[in-house]
This record gives C-alpha cells, structure tokens and sequence, in this order.
C-alpha cells in the first residue's frame, strides 16, 4: 500500500504509474485517496473542455491538438469521459482506437473515465481526478466529454477554457447553442470544415454571436487533416484571462457536487432497484413516496 506522502513525491516527479495509481484510488474511494486530495498541491495547469454532440469528431480533435503540441515538447494529459449505462452502470468506453498513436509517447497520459450514472454529466469523481492530475505537472490537460444533457454546462465548472465542437451539419444544434452552450463557449469549433455547408454555418454562427454581444473565436478545422489545428492551439496556449467573478460561483457547484456525492456514498443503486422492483407490484405505486423511504432513512 503506497502511503499519500509517496504518491504525491510521484505525481510531483511526473510518474505515469504513479499517476494512474492515484487516479485508480481515487475513482473508487480507496484509502489513502482522501489524505491524499486533501494534501494535493494544485499547479494552476490550464484545463480544456472539449464538448459538443456525439459525431463531431471531438476524439480527432483532440488527438490532432494532441500531435501538434507534443511536437512542441508539451506534456498532454486528456481525461476522456465515457457515459455510463443507467441499465448496468457499466462504462461503454468510447472507440480510443484512434489515440493508440499516443500510448507510447511519454508525453501523453490518456485515461478514461465512466460517469457514473450522472447521465452524461461531470461526477464528483471527474472533479477529483482532474484535480489529481493537475499536481502532475502537466502543460495542457484536457477534458473530453460526450455533449449529451449537462455535461455541457457543467464542463464550465471545471474548466479553465471551454470549446464546444460542431460540424456543418450541426444546424439544429444552433437551437441548443442558444439555450445554454452560448454562455459557457470560450471558442467555437467547426470540425470537418471541408463539408457543404461550413462556410454558412460558420457564417451563421458568427452571426448568432454577435447579436449576443460575444467575442467568441470561431475555429474552422478538419481534424483528420490537421487542417486549422495550429491556430487552435495557438490560442489553446494563450493564458486564460482572470474570471474571478465567475469563479466563486463554479467553486460552489464544485463544492456542491463533491458534497452530493459523498452524502449518497452509502445509497446502494442495486437495492434501490430491487426496491423499485418490489414496489412496482403494488398498484399505487408512487415514486415520490417511495424516495421518501430512501431520503428520510
């Protein structure tokens, strides 16, 4: 057993096995893991959000930002959050096939993440684990995750710098924009920008931005052709301008989470559905009632 003195000496000297030691402990609340988050030294490493719908090519983004800046010597770290089955509460690990390239680089640490049935949204456990390798001396870490529900929205909470990708085709998506991606985007990416259509949906996007009063980057790239990638980085790399007013507020969702999730730490999801099961055989069934039993317990 690795004591947490030792491990944060690890972290410290970059060791890719002590990293994912830690990171492993954390994930699933093994001692020393709450001494060692307690006694973390958080270098303030930029953290990158990348988010938008599934298909817009969010993996050979970042796996073609990834070639670009380890060329220039950068150490990488990309946290890749994979939704979790509400059935089996099994991670369905998305296709990492095209990131191999990477597993060998010294400069590059890859590791996914199941959310946990927090469908689509960032867990506490992702909040943790970013913070676990932030005391790594990373250059760059960044934060993949499937635009599916909040997680867009709660990406902001955790990152230094959102990019929200979408594709020519993403025109519907626009109504999405404006409910809630508008506010969080620091930049906008429009991947596969050698599609019909991306011109006038870059266009259009630009357009959306300036009637909501935001100077919000646009990025035209094709990932898988390394085409607009260097001026992606270039601002990737540009320090993140001060937010504090909106820092408090993400600190306390932060807070809020790591809070929820330690309170229900001792909330069984497998009995929960057995007593779901069970009380799904009485004809007045009420879901409401039946939480109460779980709530007041």
């Amino acid at each position: 057993m690795h004591s947490s003195a030792h491990l944060l000496t690890q972290l410290r000297e970059g060791s890719f096995i002590g990293l994912a030691r830690a990171l492993t402990l954390v994930e699933n609340d093994i001692a020393p893991s709450a001494a060692l988050l307690r006694s973390l030294e958080l270098n303030q490493t930029p953290v990158i959000g990348i988010t938008g719908p599934p298909g817009a090519g969010k993996s050979t983004l970042v796996n073609a930002i990834t070639m670009h800046l380890t060329a220039q010597q950068k150490r990488i770290a990309i946290l890749a959050v994979d939704p979790t089955s509400p059935f089996n509460f099994g991670s369905l690990l998305g296709d990492r096939i095209r990131m191999s390239q990477h597993f060998n680089n010294p400069n590059v640490y890859i590791r996914s993440i199941a959310t946990r049935g927090a469908l689509g949204g960032i867990s506490a456990k992702t909040i943790e684990m970013v913070d676990v390798i932030k005391a790594a001396n990373f250059d760059l870490i960044f934060v993949e995750t499937v635009g599916v529900g909040q997680s867009e929205i709660e990406i902001a909470g955790l990152a230094d710098k959102t990019v929200v990708v979408l594709v020519p085709e993403s025109g519907d998506e626009i109504q999405h924009i404006k409910s809630g991606l508008m506010e969080i985007a620091q930049a906008f990416v429009v991947n596969k920008a050698d599609r019909d259509g991306a011109d006038t949906f870059a266009n259009n996007l630009q357009k959306l931005m300036y009637h909501q009063h935001q100077q919000t980057p646009i990025f035209k790239t094709v990932a898988d052709k390394n085409i607009g990638i260097a001026a992606l980085c270039t601002w990737l790399m540009e320090p993140t301008a001060a937010d504090n007013e909106r820092r408090p507020f993400l600190l306390a969702e932060k807070a809020f989470k790591i809070i929820q999730h330690y309170r229900m730490a001792s909330l069984d999801k497998r009995a929960l559905l057995e007593g779901v099961k069970e009380a799904l055989k009485s004809p007045d069934f009420n879901i409401y009632k039946f939480t109460d039993r779980w709530i007041n317990s």
